[in-house]
């Protein structure tokens, strides 16, 4: 399992989740940065972010 939380990259956000892989991460940041942030794009420099803050759980 991965856990990201999002206030590791958005200081103040306390949305988080755990899936089964990095991309499944991936997807549900993406949506939740369009309708929490107003991110319309997620580009190479969030998603490189994003990666260096999932760590494993269990």
């Amino acid at each position: 399992m991965k856990r990201f939380a999002c206030g590791d990259v958005v200081p103040g956000c306390d949305a988080s989740w755990v899936c089964s892989t990095e991309d499944e991460i991936l997807a549900q940041v993406a949506a939740h940065a369009r309708s929490a942030h107003g991110i319309t794009e997620v580009g190479d420099d969030l998603v490189a972010a994003v990666r260096a803050h999932i760590v494993g759980v269990g």
